[in-house]
């Protein structure tokens, strides 16, 4: 009996292993491919290590494009999507999960009927408003569309309803208002779907792409993404080169990925234990 347990033990030790080498060789051959030369990368078979490490690629990289006013735009546009998408998150899950109104649970079953519809088909409409409010090519286009989610909702307002009603009625019965026990008890308690929730966001806003084409014109406000589009050429394309633009944009997500990982599986999965 032992002896099965231990195998079925090493059986997934190996298939997890297997699927982790699997999700990661495309970032390692994306990295390994940005210190290769021009000969290398088009080698057939292709070469696993390069001869010499060919770091001029990402100098190139930021000469042909301006990685650091994208970078920075990146930053900005991050930044501002995730506070404002955790304050509009934090006030939407506290009112479907603590708030006694009318209509609540119709009105929340409604808004997650929504989830069904992508992001793709709101872009007209969205790009309409930009237009209207005089928003187009600024930053402030470009964080809009990440100020609030369904999703995110969703996720934190389960979590905000395993949290005992005990505690609630306890600080009512204490003296402490709606708005005083939300920020002063239920935030703390939620900081794994709080992170879970900031790190989704943060990569969408960083990677978003189609928005930033659409909605903006000029180089000061565009963002990282849309820097790739400069090493793709009616001529062709230097894979190293662009492989060195994509590590660029791509490194910083998987950094915070790598730190945050564990408050993801943790927001995730206690997000989902109610309903």
């Amino acid at each position: 009996m032992v002896a099965v347990k231990n195998l079925k033990k090493t059986l997934l030790y190996v298939l997890l292993t297997a699927g982790a080498l699997v999700m990661a060789f495309p970032f390692f051959w994306m990295i390994i491919s940005s210190l290769k030369t021009a000969a290398e990368v088009n080698t057939t078979p292709p070469t696993f290590w390069p001869r010499r490490l060919m770091f001029e690629n990402y100098q190139y990289a930021f000469q042909k494009a301006p990685f650091l006013i994208y970078f920075r735009n990146s930053v900005v546009v991050t930044l501002s999507s995730v506070v404002l998408s955790l304050f509009t998150t934090i006030l939407a899950a506290f009112a479907f999960s603590r708030l006694k109104f009318p209509g609540r649970d119709l009105l929340f079953a409604m808004l997650l009927a929504l989830m069904m519809v992508p992001f793709e088909i709101l872009i007209i409409t969205n790009y309409t408003t930009i237009v209207s409010l005089g928003l187009m090519d600024t930053l402030v286009a470009l964080v809009i569309p990440f100020t609030s989610s369904i999703f995110y909702t969703y996720i934190l307002r389960n979590f905000f309803l395993s949290i005992p009603d005990t505690i609630y009625y306890s600080a009512r019965v204490d003296g402490a208002n709606n708005w005083r026990y939300l920020w002063r008890i239920m935030v703390p308690i939620a900081k794994p779907a709080l992170a879970t929730i900031g790190l989704l966001n943060a990569i969408a806003a960083w990677n978003s792409f189609l928005w930033t084409m659409i909605a903006t014109n000029t180089t000061q406000v565009r963002t990282l993404p849309f820097g790739l589009y400069a090493f793709m050429t009616s001529s062709g394309i230097r894979y190293e080169r662009l492989m060195a633009a994509a590590t660029i944009v791509v490194v910083p997500m998987l950094i915070l990925f790598v730190f945050f990982r564990r408050h993801i599986v943790a927001g995730v999965s206690r997000g989902g234990l109610k309903g």
